[in-house]
This record gives C-alpha cells, structure tokens and sequence, in this order.
C-alpha cells in the first residue's frame, strides 16, 4: 500500500510526481554535439530532480498520517 501525501501548499491529497528540470530535447542536443556539456547537462538535471505534488508542482508534501498532514486534512474537512 502506497503512502498517501498530502500537499502543504495546495492541500491535495496524492502520490506525488516526480520532476526533473530541464529540457530532455537539448539534453539530447549538447549530447550530439558537444561531449562534455551534455555529460554536465545530464548529471545537474539527474541529481536536481524531486518529487511534486501532482496539482500544484509544490514541493512540500508530508504523509496524511503526520500531525501537520492531520492538521491539513482537517482544514479541508476531510
């Protein structure tokens, strides 16, 4: 069972996204034309990615089960 999060910016209720930044399009341009910038492309855009809420992109979302999660959920009432 997966762990439900919930959003501490938007307030949904989810599995987060994973996000990386970047663009995969001049990753794979750097890459055919020049060696090494596409190896540093490739390694910032690896190591910078997150997980997001789905809704909002935020990336602050805690386990609905935690007592700031409780605190959300019941401002929304659910």
């Amino acid at each position: 069972m997966a762990i439900q999060l919930v959003c501490t910016s938007c307030g949904s209720v989810g599995k987060p996204r994973t996000v990386v930044p970047g663009s995969f399009l001049i990753e794979i341009v750097l890459w055919l034309f020049f060696l090494l910038p596409g190896l540093c492309y490739t390694v910032w855009r690896l190591s910078a990615k997150h997980k997001a809420c789905p809704a909002c992109g935020g990336k602050a979302m805690v386990p609905t089960g935690s007592p700031v999660g409780r605190q959300l959920l019941a401002k929304q009432g659910a």
